[in-house]
């Protein structure tokens, strides 16, 4: 899954003012939508591991790539200099 977060974007307000960056927590946000959109998991998510490497600039396409399937996967979300973030996903009934 393909993105990117226009310059205008709400989140980037104080985020920070002069060089601003995508939240981490948008990041986490495609991530969980592209597990959503390709697997329906049946239970509610949790992140147990994510570690954050290079910053998301406005404007600049990041993909996210999954591997694994129910209850758990681990995902990195890709920009064209490298790896965003990489990390893992469960769902909440598993452990």
């Amino acid at each position: 899954m393909r993105f990117s977060i226009p310059p205008d974007h709400p989140c980037l307000d104080g985020h920070f003012p002069g060089r601003p960056l995508v939240p981490g927590v948008v990041l986490l946000e495609h991530v969980l939508q592209a597990i959503e959109a390709a697997h329906a998991p049946a239970a509610p998510l949790r992140l147990p591991q994510v570690k954050f490497l290079r910053p998301l600039l406005p404007g600049q396409v990041a993909e996210v790539v999954l591997d694994g399937a129910a209850p758990r996967w681990r995902f990195e979300v890709r920009g064209e200099d490298g790896v965003l973030a990489r990390g893992e996903v469960q769902e909440a009934t598993h452990g």
